[in-house]
């Protein structure tokens, strides 16, 4: 039977209907108020919803007392082992009267539970053997617990007895106590314990489930566990986008907690919005714009922007086609209007026109050819240089050696030759992009049309007007016009060497650990001077 659970939300109760045997995704960032959500959804549900908290302890005590099974199920569920004990206790003895923050302390109940069951089930089935019946033996839950378990890790052995667990590496004779596994063993062996104990066509709230596990197995984990319980319902609260993109069943984004009420802003995941499950629930899911920008999340430019732009969510996308595919994506789909998007790009040789062009579609253009050159502006080096504690006169000595270094190395007839190749390769292709044939009728009239426009491509005269910016460039020794024009991966090698006598590697990485640790101020006014002003959203 579905269990549909009701959510006060900032436009009003919004329903969520969870289907037994499926599974349903909360996403939400830190803040977002998860945990509040899944305590209310457990008051709300009564006895048929069973939340295992985020904050859950996993000590292993093999040698917990036995008691009868009815009293560890009230334990369990409830936090007080009597036959007596009813929903209205859960709240104090389960949670301590916190249910959102109390470390949840419920193994020994489990372990009570699963001992309890074990007994009870090879008791009906020895009576069945002396009574002569054929009837199958049941597979007890430990016996279930330890089938799943083994599946994902194969390199141990799970053996029980009738008052005791304990552990054995394949091969190996020689057991060791459960106490003593790691802690991705218990995790894994305690959430299947609870998923296996959990009440007939129930509905299991996890509050982060990925805790203490590693990715390897996650997906793995979950795939069993569902597969095990087609009567049951479970609803993930987490953080972590690649878990929940692995995922099958509804997902949803909480954006937003507003504690009095309480009340959530929390939306559906569309498919098909022209961006990855992962990277749509990100976007959903940030309280602030979204700013795209090149390079991937372990790239200097990442911390570049990060620091630069705080009040942003900053996306790398990879090519600067991509980041302006993205921000159109975003800017065109129903499904983010209330999201605000911009994107930064290189220069990569753009003119003007196409400056003004990708400024009204959102998306601003570096003042240098790649971002790595923004170290190499003199405002720039000479923070670094002052990073280094050097004196204002070795500071200037090296910041003129550093020029003359650049000017040089941008001279060379093969760095130009490079530079020039590149430039027209963009301006062939951008032009050649801006070509439409769609219209045309037949084969002869496309041939017609395509020779009119692409006429004006005159290659050797796009060369030529590169090879004289850039000689004018070092002929008047402009070094922010030099760098606006020319990219070479050795430039940043001369700034590691003049500033840190270090090599390009090493410089980088010290340049992306001081902007994200915020330990060069100096160096982050300097780049937010030169950078793109991004207006932000009313």
């Amino acid at each position: 039977m579905p269990y549909t659970l009701t959510i006060p939300t900032i436009d009003g109760d919004a329903s969520l209907t969870l289907e037994e045997g499926t599974s349903t995704i909360l996403v939400g960032a830190n803040g977002a108020g998860k945990s509040r959500l899944a305590v209310f959804l457990e008051d709300a549900g009564g006895e048929e919803i069973h939340r295992i908290s985020a904050h859950r302890a996993l000590e292993l005590k093999p040698e917990v007392p036995k008691i009868k099974e009815s009293q560890a199920l009230k334990g369990l569920r409830f936090g007080h082992a009597a036959d007596d004990v009813h929903l209205g206790y859960r709240s104090g003895y389960r949670w301590g009267s916190k249910a959102a923050s109390k470390l949840l302390n419920d193994f020994d109940f489990l372990l009570q539970c699963l001992f309890a069951e074990q007994s009870r089930t090879a008791l009906a089935t020895h009576k069945n053997s002396r009574a002569g019946n054929s009837l199958p033996a049941i597979a007890t839950k430990f016996e279930q617990l330890q089938t799943i378990w083994e599946h994902l890790l194969p390199h141990r052995e799970l053996l029980f007895s009738g008052d005791d667990i304990q552990v054995r590496v394949p091969g190996n004779n020689t057991p060791y106590s459960a106490a003593d596994m790691s802690d991705g063993e218990r995790a894994i062996f305690y959430l299947i314990g609870q998923v296996l104990v959990a009440s007939d066509n129930s509905v299991l709230v996890i509050d982060e489930p990925e805790l203490h596990i590693h990715r390897s197995v996650m997906s793995k984990l979950w795939d069993q566990l569902e597969s095990a319980r087609p009567d049951c319902a479970i609803l993930f609260i987490t953080h972590d986008l690649e878990f929940a993109a692995s995922r099958v069943g509804l997902k949803y984004v909480i954006r937003d907690y507003r504690p009095a009420g309480p009340t959530w802003a929390i939306d559906a995941i569309p498919s098909d919005t022209g961006f990855s499950e992962e990277v749509t629930t990100l976007l959903l899911g940030s309280r602030r714009p979204i700013l795209f920008v090149e390079g991937d999340t372990n790239s200097l430019d990442n911390a570049v922007y990060r620091c630069a732009y705080p009040k942003w969510t900053v996306m790398p996308r990879g090519s600067c086609q991509d980041v302006i595919r993205a921000v159109a994506t975003l800017r065109s789909n129903t499904a983010f209007t209330r999201i605000h998007c911009a994107g930064i790009v290189d220069a990569d040789g753009y003119e003007p026109t196409e400056i003004e062009s990708l400024g009204r579609s959102g998306i601003a253009v570096l003042p240098v050819s790649e971002i790595e050159n923004l170290f190499l502006l003199p405002d720039i080096s000479r923070e670094i240089a002052i990073s280094e504690h050097l004196s204002p006169e070795e500071t200037e000595e090296r910041l003129s050696l550093l020029s003359g270094d650049l000017l040089a190395l941008a001279g060379q007839p093969a760095v130009i030759e490079q530079v020039v190749r590149m430039y027209c390769l963009r301006r062939i292709d951008r032009s050649l992009k801006k070509t439409d044939l769609s219209q045309e009728p037949t084969i002869e009239a496309i041939n017609v049309a395509y020779q009119e426009q692409t006429r004006n491509i005159d290659v050797l005269a796009i060369a030529q007007e590169r090879r004289d910016y850039v000689a004018a460039a070092i002929h008047e020794g402009d070094l922010a016009k030099l760098l606006s024009l020319v990219d070479n991966k050795g430039m940043l090698a001369k700034a590691a060497s003049r500033l840190k006598n270090t090599s390009r590697g090493p410089f980088e990485a010290w340049l992306t650990r001081m902007l994200l640790n915020e330990r060069a101020p100096g160096l982050v006014r300097a780049l937010r001077r030169v950078l793109p002003e991004i207006p932000e959203p009313d």
